[in-house]
């Protein structure tokens, strides 16, 4: 699967410059976390394909339709598209023609009918209220721990940053202002890139929910002057020199949710992203604005959000004298 292999391995010593850096720039194309995914899910038609003793490369269509139809019930439409682009690609670059396109009328067929069937409707999580953070924050430990999390919940719910943004944070990207703090994103998993965006956080109405007190503590707290700002804590307080994996803002999302009675299950890191969104809505903030907090690309995405959180706003059942 990759791209590079057409490249020219013989030739001149100039050809053979240009090809290694050509690869370099290949290889950077896609952030390493989308080169994982691809190479597991080509890992996964793979080694589905060899059980029922199928061809994987070339595949043909129905060989396609059937894999479909065998993660139907267990997969999101999303990864079932993931998984026919990932299966395109290693074709295209093999240098054959892709089986698994929409072209192909009986893969878009299956793919139209387990839409049809399942439906497209993703289990989102829950996003988190304002009061829900506010008891979140009131029933932290009093310890770095707790300073850290209140620091996690706080920050990423007034940012409304990704889990991966979050534990990308080093101190050197925020800045103190007057009207708060101005944290900035090198990268983003949409901005690949690097171009970098700059998002505000304004000092809380209580400073006891307050992100940027919050964000104060934690780095005094934990005697930071450099380097990654959410770090692991041990049972004894230590903390570590390395960031906070991704996931592990789902479980300090989770843990905080449990400690005041709330159904964990329905609660993750995305809860903070996604509770900015509807709750800001809910307080009349613009979608442009939320869109420039967030950081979101898409009008509609966002606009999920909005609706969820307007359900019950100028219903007009409630207008009917029941």
């Amino acid at each position: 699967m990759e791209d590079a292999a057409a490249l020219p391995i013989s030739g001149t010593a100039e050809l053979a410059r240009l090809a290694c850096e050509t690869r370099h720039f290949l290889a950077a194309a896609k952030a390493e976390s989308t080169r994982r995914a691809y190479r597991s899910d080509w890992e996964h038609f793979e080694s589905w394909c060899r059980a029922h003793g199928l061809q994987p490369l070339p595949a043909a269509a129905e060989t396609v339709a059937l894999y479909l139809t065998g993660l139907a019930s267990s997969h999101r439409p999303g990864t079932l598209r993931r998984r026919l682009t990932v299966i395109s690609h290693a074709h295209r670059t093999a240098g054959h023609p892709s089986p698994a396109t929409m072209q192909q009328v009986l893969v878009g067929e299956t793919l139209k009918g387990i839409r049809r069937t399942l439906g497209t409707a993703q289990s989102r999580k829950r996003p988190l209220r304002t009061e829900e953070i506010r008891a979140m924050i009131q029933a932290l430990p009093e310890n770095r721990q707790g300073l850290r999390d209140r620091a996690v919940l706080l920050i990423g719910f007034a940012g409304g940053f990704r889990r991966s943004e979050l534990t990308a944070l080093v101190v050197e990207d925020v800045a103190a202002d007057r009207q708060g703090l101005v944290v900035t994103l090198r990268r983003s998993k949409t901005d690949q890139e690097g171009q970098g965006r700059q998002v505000a956080l304004p000092y809380g109405s209580h400073p006891e929910t307050c992100p940027v007190r919050a964000y104060q503590s934690w780095v005094q707290a934990a005697g930071l002057e450099s380097g990654p700002i959410f770090r692991e804590v041990d049972r004894h307080g230590r903390i570590e020199t390395r960031a906070l994996h991704k996931d592990s803002i789902g479980l300090v999302v989770k843990r905080a949710a449990a400690r005041i009675g709330l159904d964990a299950a329905q609660y993750a890191g995305h809860s903070l992203r996604a509770g900015l969104a509807t709750e800001a809505s809910r307080n009349g903030a613009s979608e442009l604005a939320i869109m420039r907090q967030t950081g979101h690309r898409s009008v509609q995405t966002v606009r999920k959000y909005i609706r969820e959180g307007s359900l019950f706003r100028d219903n007009p059942a409630a207008k009917l004298g029941l």
